[in-house]
């Protein structure tokens, strides 16, 4: 009779399938089952050889030994296995995180569809869900509020219809806006600027900038009116200014004068001693996806890291590890939104736009 511990699966240095090597994967896989990370389930599930049973990363059951665990990319494939789903976490069904997923899905498309955003009462009772645990299944799986959501969607619409309408009033109400006096309400939070502006590329966006030295080069600060829109590092002013009219080509970029130097003497200060904090308005431009992963970004405090993947978990979205690495190189603001900080899973470090020589500096320099 065939021993349990022989049966398929993989475990460290093996892999789920021949072209699929596993790396650090078993070790994390691991984690999640002495965790209980719901992150995991859907991911892969375990079997126990001692038990004949296979569960989900998730499942309440007392904790095997390491030893008796295999891990397997599917249930069918555990089952092919030997093994039989646990009945208390029933790994072979839909876990209720993925059942809560489907119903946060089916009240996005409500709002996307809809012509004025819905009523939290009205999308809580869409899903069978009453409106106090709608709204706080809502944040943890979409990263925002309903609410937030549906400016974000609200946003999008706007700013496609300004530039492909004939007319700000004609886009207006492509965007599904009722009255002109609702739109310009909201349109500076929604756009930045005036919608006129954004309409003509914003040509008439004002950003005043100055460029100086600091311990790690070269350093230009450009700000708007509302905060500061870009923090540049490198070797070469000339290149940093360069860098600035190709993010920002339709601005009108003016030369900082001499109040403006304190602003940037605020960021070099910023830079030399970082635990001392930053408390000048930003005015942060991307989408909502990056909004959430650069707040996430500003809340790990100094002289600590993250990894991407955790990064991912603090925004509701575990799977979007790759878009989070994405919204971290689009960061136009060094330092204060602090994509530095940022590690790979085995605390290495990844790209930075501006430098793995400047990421290891302000790493140390934080840490110390």
């Amino acid at each position: 009779m065939r021993s349990r511990t022989a049966q398929p699966g993989f475990d460290a240095g093996e892999t789920l399938q021949p072209s699929l090597p596993l790396g650090n994967e078993a070790a994390d896989f691991w984690n999640a089952v002495e965790k209980r990370d719901p992150a995991f389930d859907g991911k892969v599930v375990y079997s126990v050889a001692s038990t004949g049973i296979y569960c989900r990363p998730s499942c309440p059951a007392r904790r095997p030994q390491r030893k008796h665990v295999r891990f397997h990319a599917t249930s069918q494939e555990a089952e092919a296995a030997g093994f039989r789903p646990c009945k208390r976490c029933k790994p072979n069904e839909q876990s209720l995180r993925d059942t809560y997923a489907a119903k946060i899905a089916l009240a996005c498309r409500m709002i996307e569809e809809a012509e004025a955003p819905p009523a939290l009462a009205e999308l809580a009772a869409a899903v069978d869900i009453s409106p106090y645990h709608f709204h706080r299944l809502f944040k943890a799986i979409a990263g925002l509020t309903p609410k937030a959501y549906a400016m974000a969607h609200r946003r999008k619409q706007v700013q496609t219809s300004l530039a492909n309408s004939r007319s700000i009033t004609e886009a207006i109400y492509d965007a599904g806006f009722n009255s002109t006096s609702r739109f310009y309400d909201q349109a500076d939070a929604m756009l930045g600027m005036a919608p006129a502006a954004f309409r003509s590329g914003g040509i008439k966006a004002e950003l005043r900038f100055a460029v100086g030295q600091c311990s790690l080069g070269a350093i230009l600060v450009a700000s708007s009116d509302k905060g500061i829109a870009a923090i540049f590092l490198g070797e070469d002013p000339e290149t940093l200014l360069h860098e600035l009219e190709d993010r920002f080509p339709n601005a009108v970029l003016i030369g900082g004068d001499e109040a403006y130097e304190a602003v940037v003497a605020k960021v070099i200060g910023l830079v030399k001693t970082p635990a001392t904090g930053f408390d000048l308005p930003l005015d942060v431009r991307g989408t909502a996806f990056q909004h959430r992963v650069w707040q996430a970004l500003r809340e790990i405090p100094c002289g600590t890291t993250a990894t991407y993947s955790e990064i991912a978990g603090r925004i509701g979205m575990p799977n979007a590890v790759r878009a989070v690495a994405a919204a971290c190189a689009a960061n136009k603001i060094a330092i204060a939104i602090p994509c530095h900080r940022v590690v790979r899973s085995d605390g290495s470090l990844s790209g930075y736009r501006w430098g793995i020589d400047r990421k290891r500096k302000l790493i140390a320099r934080e840490a110390e």
